[in-house]
């Protein structure tokens, strides 16, 4: 018997050894999560969330949501006025809930930009023929922006407009998406973007001297893309080489914007720090190594794995690279400059993207699943 109780105990302090070293790792995990700025950890919408979703969504632990301001479906007709209705509800729900917005300005309409076909497509996928960086597609493109930031920046008119908000004025802007990616501009052409991004901070600042003006987030490493080429058979650029060359071939272009972005999408988030560090090295090469990082895509999806989807892990392998990416990230905070983490996506939609239909926190009927009880847990909200 006394064998049998000091067993017993033997196994309590084991156990209570083990229960302590694991509420010392929840507490440094916790401590990781909690020293991430306001508005880190932020969600990606496939559809527009309801009010009753935000405030779910707040709740948990989101603190943002990157939306599109496609200027195509905005601004359908030239010289045609802006119909911001549908920002409009966003915005409107965003400051209901406590949360920010940070919007990508995106897309071109036909009567601005011509489009294209996708190169290796055929004509099954079309985008912007180019940007709308020069001529007057640049001129359009310059008043759209500073409409955006004269209705949603400080004292905009939005805010004057619903004075029972209060003002949640959007001060981040992100220019363009995945601009080193054929399925959003044709031809990618990183001389063409440093001319965007140098009118577009024009624009913008001189309505909003304080805004801040982000690089599109570029694919880390999209198909067929390569590194360095002189002849490449793919239009797609690696995103440290886009980045490397906008630099080359736009001088003075490191005054012209104030952060960087990226959407590092791997197949498991063990890869995500060479990725990362790649874009680093391309700044520190630049002298620009003060400049911030934004990740605004990360995501799995929970979709059944397959050989032909690098990005299915199944509903618990999904919560589990969000759990490794998250701490991953979270520890790498001042090292690589991190600004913001947005997880892609808030919800399911078919036919978007090869996973895109499970890439969601939420199901259909905006049934949780285990990804986003893995990322309440993290950033230390309620589900």
């Amino acid at each position: 018997m006394l064998k049998v109780k000091m067993h017993i105990s033997g196994k309590v302090r084991a156990c209570a050894a083990v229960l302590a070293v694991a509420l010392l790792g929840l507490a440094a995990f916790a401590a990781t999560a909690a020293a991430a700025p306001a508005s880190f950890w932020g969600v990606v919408p496939q559809a527009v969330p309801t009010e009753e979703q935000l405030q779910r969504l707040h709740r948990g632990g989101v603190a943002s949501v990157r939306i599109p301001l496609g200027w195509a479906g905005l601004q359908p007709k030239r010289n045609g006025a802006v119909d911001w209705s549908s920002v409009d509800l966003i915005v409107e729900r965003a400051a209901l809930t406590g949360v920010e917005v940070l919007p990508f300005i995106t897309g071109a309409p036909t009567w601005a930009v011509p489009q294209a076909s996708v190169p290796g497509t055929g004509n099954a996928a079309k985008a912007p023929a180019h940007l709308p960086a020069s001529g007057q597609a640049a001129t359009a493109w310059k008043s759209f922006l500073e409409q955006a930031v004269l209705r949603y920046g400080p004292a905009g008119t939005f805010w004057a407009t619903h004075p029972a908000l209060s003002e949640r004025a959007i001060r981040n802007w992100q220019i363009w998406n995945e601009e080193n990616f054929k399925y959003f501009v044709a031809r990618p052409d990183p001389a063409e973007y440093g001319k965007l991004v140098k009118l577009s901070y024009a624009a913008i600042k001189s309505v909003d001297p304080g805004a801040k003006v982000v690089l599109g987030g570029m694919f880390s490493r999209p198909k067929g893309a390569q590194k360095k080429s002189a002849n490449r058979s793919s239009p797609n650029y690696f995103a440290n080489y886009f980045l490397e060359q906008m630099y080359k071939r736009n001088p003075g272009i490191k005054a012209k914007f104030n952060g960087v972005a990226l959407h590092p999408y791997t197949g498991r988030y063990q890869e995500l720090t060479p990725e990362i560090e790649e874009i680093r090295a391309v700044l520190t090469a630049n002298h620009d190594a003060g400049k911030g990082l934004w990740i605004t895509e990360l995501g799995w999806s929970s979709q059944t794995p397959t050989s032909a989807n690098i990005f299915a892990k199944g509903e618990s392998g999904q919560a589990t690279q969000l759990k490794g990416a998250f701490t991953l990230l979270a520890s790498k905070l001042a090292k690589w400059r991190l600004q913001r983490v947005y997880w892609f996506s808030i919800d399911d939609v078919a036919g978007a993207c090869n996973f895109c239909n499970g890439s969601g926190l939420f199901g259909e009927g905006f049934v949780p699943k285990k990804s986003w009880y893995a990322y309440v847990k993290f950033v230390g909200g309620t589900p």
